[in-house]
């Protein structure tokens, strides 16, 4: 069995079979609203934010075990939604899954050196950012706040989302 991380869209639209599905943390990481969207939120022009892994904490997610004889479909299919202009870095990290198991799982991490990488931006700017932004996989909003009600339904709690949540509502 093979594993992969979700931590943002992929919980909620993975867009692959698995056979396996459950919460997991991922040490050393944690999710943060730092990616200029220039596709699938946002345009060069009016580039909206996604979520990217960033180094220190944990991020707690969802993993999803999929089967050796469907691992290269998966992985190639992964690559080329998530590896689009290069601002992720595929990588292989430990997690640890709700059942106590730890495994090695593939997870999409940002680089910090990408020219679409936006570092740490104040509240005000990433909801100025997400409401304006519109890529050909939608509003940037709906985004968020389908990630955000998607942890929510999981229980895992996440500040610096609810913040900006709070700002795109008000």
């Amino acid at each position: 069995m093979h594993w992969v991380f979700g931590y943002g869209s992929l919980m909620w639209r993975p867009g692959f079979t698995s056979t396996s599905r459950q919460q997991a943390t991922m040490p050393g990481v944690h999710r943060r609203l730092c990616v200029y969207s220039y596709r699938h939120r946002g345009t060069e022009a009016q580039p909206g934010l996604v979520f990217g892994l960033v180094r220190g904490g944990s991020c707690r997610g969802m993993a999803f075990g999929v089967p050796a004889a469907q691992w290269e479909g998966v992985q190639s299919y992964l690559r080329e939604r998530e590896m689009d202009r290069g601002v992720y870095r595929e990588a292989m990290r430990p997690m640890v899954l709700a059942d106590g198991r730890q495994v090695m799982a593939l997870a999409f991490l940002v680089d910090p050196h990408h020219p679409q990488y936006a570092g740490r931006l104040t509240i005000e700017e990433q909801v100025r950012l997400v409401r304006l932004g519109v890529g050909e996989s939608g509003p940037n909003p709906d985004y968020v706040l389908e990630t955000a009600r998607h942890l929510q339904v999981l229980g895992i709690r996440d500040r610096g989302l609810d913040e900006v949540v709070a700002g795109l509502l008000a």
